[in-house]
């Protein structure tokens, strides 16, 4: 007798009236909702406007979405199109069913529609929602929780999840929770995004490669663990190839960013609030460089004969006017010839 584990829900959908009110639909939504939210927050405070997050992910979420199941559907094909299978059943999201990879993807692709149309960089955008789309995720999982899928070995550890269901070939029993685990990696990457971000000022969408490369990390420890059925090349889930493939480009894409534009964007949105501001010291600090410079080589430029020409007639001026209103004398006459011989050299 188990005496400590994770339960199952004895189902993952509850009807008001006609209406279902699916869990993983809902985990989706409060996903979306908190990395709006997220994103939001850190948009603002990189100068650019409240809401624009908002407008954006009206784009992005319907393609991640498209994307998300494309990934799933292209990958797991034979669970819609083999013998006695029906295709419909491809378009039944609530049933399960999102690819993270295609859900970026192509999510990227609507994100990139919408911050054009603004007017934008892409890539300050991406930053921004980093460490939203991560608690997304985080969020996420748990709609698999839901539905009793995605979870890994049998175990007996403490924490094991009680899979009670015997639906779409599944054995009742205990087993690692691999939807637990990926959970709370990702809101390590999370945290992991928003104190790198703060401490190295990271922009030009290396926030957003942190995440992703971060990400894959975890997921392909966590992918070795799951016993569901899987495409294998070479020994190796599909999902782990795709994993290390992005992490190595996520982790190129960080370094030659920080090699060819290091530091942040110093306007994110033109037009907000903040970005004028940015602007301006962003002006100020190279019209300060540019006139301490002028000023140096101004001191530093030699004068005719012996080099102290300039300066020579600067004093003797200075002393000039200070004589001024005073009765001639020797003091006048002297910085007068003082003046005349330095103009003359």
């Amino acid at each position: 007798m188990e005496l400590a584990y994770i339960p199952s829900p004895s189902r993952g959908v509850l009807y008001l009236g006609p209406i279902p009110l699916r869990g993983y639909a809902f985990c989706i939504i409060i996903g979306v909702f908190i990395a709006v939210w997220l994103g939001n927050k850190r948009w603002v405070a990189r100068g650019g406007r409240s809401g624009t997050v908002a407008d954006i992910a009206v784009w992005a979420v319907p393609f991640g979405l498209v994307g998300g199941r494309l990934y799933h559907v292209i990958t797991d094909y034979e669970l819609y199109f083999s013998e006695g299978r029906d295709w419909v059943d491809a378009f039944k999201v609530w049933e399960g069913g999102l690819g993270i990879w295609g859900a970026i993807a192509l999510g990227a692709l609507g994100a990139w529609i919408g911050a054009r149309r603004r007017g934008i960089p892409m890539p300050a955008y991406a930053d921004a929602v980093a460490p939203g789309i991560a608690l997304a995720q985080a969020m996420g999982r748990w709609g698999n929780w839901f539905n009793q899928e995605l979870y890994g070995r049998e175990t007996h550890v403490p924490w094991a999840l009680h899979i009670t269901s015997s639906e779409g070939g599944r054995v009742p029993g205990y087993y690692h929770p691999t939807f637990l685990y990926e959970s709370l990696w990702c809101i390590g990457v999370a945290l992991l995004v928003i104190w790198a971000d703060r401490r190295f000022k990271m922009g030009h969408g290396r926030a957003f490669a942190l995440y992703v490369a971060a990400y894959c990390v975890g997921r392909a420890w966590i992918e070795y663990m799951r016993v569901d059925d899987a495409h294998h090349i070479l020994g190796l889930r599909l999902n782990d190839w795709t994993a290390l493939i992005v992490f190595l480009l996520a982790v190129a894409y960080i370094v030659v960013s920080a090699r060819k534009r290091p530091g942040r964007e110093a306007v994110v949105e033109p037009g907000a609030p903040g970005a004028g501001t940015a602007a301006t010291e962003a002006g100020d600090e190279d019209g300060n460089a540019a006139v301490g410079r002028a000023a140096d080589e101004a001191g530093d430029e030699p004068g005719d004969g012996d080099g102290t020409g300039a300066k020579a007639e600067d004093r003797a001026g200075d002393r000039a006017e200070d004589s001024a209103g005073e009765p001639a004398g020797p003091d006048e006459a002297a910085a007068k010839d003082e003046a005349e011989s330095a103009r003359k050299s």
